[in-house]
């Protein structure tokens, strides 16, 4: 927990700042009890979802040691720069600790610091004037083209001539920038060309830092910023803009990135390839290495990019579901609370941890939140068993088998090593199988265990000398992962069923696993993706989230030009698939910025509320959206529905939520007056002043029912002035 002050602001009723109608929620709270059954499975279910949902390197951020460093929340930046490092560098002095601790310090937007201190240092300076708290560095984790045209097409209405058509997109001027806080960009990559953009906006203040292989000729009229933030005692640390992961790159494009003809992946998923406002300049933040991504360089970055002049912040990063962090200690949400303060809209990915109910992440009420669902294109690997029936698969491979069924077909269980349980070997788990009954065989394993990953088990039948794997998994087979050139595939434990009656009815049982084919016009979709973050939120059932959803399943954009994890045989391709929370997120974030430069004088809230107002809660068959399983989605998997491109350029109505709703939301969890009056730029004497409501013993509420953004208080007058006495009812 961290340390702070526990002097509480009035006690009030905090109506829904995103209300929906009373019926859904009723609906979306029974899903959430329904849901609640699963838990028992759940820690072991998340660390097995991590291996396979996001990219190389993303389990090591649960393996960190603490770095032993702090970060000291002073509030919003009430001096000049360099007065306020100094009396950062005066906090630190106080401690009387010889040699120097400091690793970042905020001075542009708000104000802190982050530096190595001991829990006795720690305590101190949680005591000293303006701090607001004082919290651990967390090391947050990554929530890791068709998609587009999905979404324009999944509407029907009608623009008219004075709002812009997709084709208006590629060539109006657009003036917006994006910044993205990830894991660096691959600057080469042609989703960055400046190709027929103007010169830069004149307001900008950013840099483009140079570091190892990374000039300032690197950044260009799309590419207009780049930073990167290590820690000074790290010698180990990458300091470079450049993305040798490929996540930062991957979602920088979807983004923003100018329009590619001839995309594709290895030929799958062929056609055009743009981000969502791709006239919009990008400027990256590397906040993220292989470990993770630091909370005191996500601060840095948001503290750089307010004063940058950026007009978005997109991260698809965040906590797990298992560690959601206080607001007082979310470096997220405290970024993104003075952003908002600032005019900057922030979008955030909901995490990964679904499809358990209460997981979603990134929640406080100034942050819009993207959870991710299908788009209308799938991956297919089928199975061809012998007399030709096909079977169909999920997956990504470029197998180079025989088309025909030769292949001979074996259920692991009866390759069990005589040292291995039945369990182990039918879940093809490392050292469970006898290789003398896998070799030049396909495999059929079961995925029901959750010990070991897909990959670890595609590796060990390979090791085998098998020669396929089919495996059995009903979540894994709505979302296509990348084998490469093994001939691996996913069926549905229904399908299951009819591959294993066929190998029971013959002794001779034969099979073979086709490559790979892009099937477009896909029915339904969306629906949404099984590892997409549920609600409610843990913060408060009060607010609804996730706000909206978007295409973040099997998403094509740029990426790294030095992988060399690809598929064997093939040369490291430009534009790569992922799936996750990460790739819904810059879809909105792109849409931000479109809505952004058709209406410049808009604010956060009025950008948020175009978009949820005008989303859909339809697939293209006119049905309701659905989860994976078939059964109808609730507003805790999708919100206010899966964006749209076209409507909110024209919503007909927005709805501002001001500064003052959200310092009453503060004071609504725990902060007091004197540290609100730190924490926000300005705090009027309105708020002072103002009415203040009860909050009901089971944090229910009513839910208002005549705006989706507005939030509402009942008239119970209590007004508090004393910051330092808890305030009467």
């Amino acid at each position: 927990m961290p340390y702070f002050s526990h002097h509480l602001c009035p006690y009030f009723k905090y109506s829904s700042l995103f209300g929906v109608d009373s019926l859904i929620q009723a609906q979306a709270e029974r899903s959430r009890q329904l849901d609640a059954t699963m838990k028992g499975a759940f820690a072991i279910f998340l660390f097995f979802l991590s291996s396979f949902i996001s990219i190389p390197g993303g389990t090591k951020a649960a393996q960190a040691k603490d770095n032993g460093v702090y970060i000291v929340y002073m509030g919003a930046a009430a001096s000049t720069n360099e007065s306020l490092r100094y009396e950062h560098t005066q906090l630190l002095s106080s401690l009387k600790r010889k040699g120097m601790t400091l690793v970042h310090s905020y001075s542009h937007s708000f104000s802190g610091f982050a530096a190595r201190l001991s829990e006795e240092e720690v305590r101190s300076i949680a005591q000293k004037p303006g701090v607001i708290s004082v919290f651990k560095d967390p090391l947050l984790q990554l929530h890791t083209t068709r998609s587009w045209d999905f979404l324009k097409y999944q509407i029907d209405l009608e623009i008219d001539s004075s709002a812009s058509s997709d084709s208006d997109l590629s060539t109006q001027e657009y003036d917006t920038i994006i910044g993205i806080m990830d894991t660096g960009i691959w600057p080469e990559s042609k989703s960055f060309d400046d190709k027929d953009l103007g010169p830069i906006p004149p307001w900008w203040k950013g840099k483009c830092m140079e570091g190892d292989d990374f000039r300032q000729s690197s950044c260009n009229r799309k590419l207009i910023g780049a930073r990167f933030y290590v820690d000074p005692d790290e010698a180990t640390a990458d300091r470079t803009p450049r993305d040798m992961l490929g996540h930062g790159t991957h979602v920088a494009s979807t983004a923003g990135g100018s329009a590619v003809l001839g995309a594709s992946f290895y030929g799958l998923a062929a056609g055009t390839a743009k981000g969502g406002s791709p006239r919009s300049r990008i400027a990256i933040y590397r906040v993220c290495s292989l470990e993770g991504c630091r909370g005191s360089a996500i601060m840095a970055a948001f503290d750089d990019a307010i004063s940058d002049g950026v007009d978005v912040v997109s991260l698809s990063l965040g906590a797990s579901a298992m560690t959601i962090p206080d607001v007082t200690s979310d470096p997220i949400a405290i970024g993104a609370f003075h952003a908002a303060e600032n005019g900057i809209i922030v979008v955030c990915s909901a995490g990964n941890d679904g499809p358990n109910s209460g997981t979603v992440v990134n929640a406080s009420p100034w942050i819009l939140t993207v959870s991710a669902s299908t788009i209308d294109r799938n991956f297919e690997s089928d199975v061809v068993l012998g007399g030709n029936k096909v079977i169909k698969g999920e997956g990504i491979n470029f197998s180079r088998l025989d088309t025909s069924p030769v292949y001979p077909l074996i259920y692991a269980k009866f390759a069990q090593d005589s040292e291995a349980l039945e369990s182990e070997a039918r879940n093809c788990n490392p050292s469970s199988m006898d290789a003398a009954k896998i070799e030049g065989k396909i495999v059929v394993c079961d995925n029901d265990d959750n010990e070991y990953s897909e990959k670890s088990k595609l590796e060990e039948v390979k090791d085998l000398g098998g020669v396929g794997l089919i495996l059995v998994d009903d979540e894994q087979r709505s979302v296509a992962s990348i084998y490469g050139a093994f001939p691996m595939t996913v069926v549905s434990s229904e399908d299951a069923s009819e591959i294993l009656s066929y190998m029971n009815s013959t002794s001779n049982p034969v099979a073979t696993v086709l490559a790979t084919v892009a099937v477009a016009n896909y029915k339904p979709a969306p629906s949404m993706a099984y590892f997409s973050s549920r609600g409610p939120s843990s913060i408060t059932k009060n607010i609804l989230k996730p706000d909206v959803t978007a295409p973040g399943v099997a998403i094509l954009a740029a990426w790294i030009g030095n992988d060399t994890a690809g598929t064997p045989g093939k040369a490291t391709p430009s534009f790569n698939v992922l799936s996750g929370t990460s790739m819904a997120c810059p879809h909105v974030s792109g849409l931000a910025a479109t809505i952004k430069s058709r209406n410049p004088t808009w604010g956060p809230s009025a950008i948020r509320s175009a978009i949820m107002t005008t989303a859909i809660q339809t697939n293209n068959l006119r049905g309701p959206i659905t989860t994976y399983t078939g059964t109808a989605a609730t507003p805790y998997d999708y919100g206010a529905g899966e964006v749209s491109t076209t409507r909110p350029l024209q919503p007909g109505l927005v709805y501002e939520t001001h500064t003052r709703d959200y310092l009453n939301f503060l004071c609504y969890y725990g902060y007091n007056i004197a540290q609100i009056k730190h924490i926000a730029r300005n705090v009027s004497g309105w708020f002072l002043l103002s009415p203040r409501f009860k909050l009901r013993p089971d944090f229910q509420h009513q839910l208002s029912l005549d705006s989706n953004l507005r939030s509402g208080w009942e008239s119970k007058q209590d007004r508090c002035q004393d910051p330092h006495k808890r305030c009467r009812r």
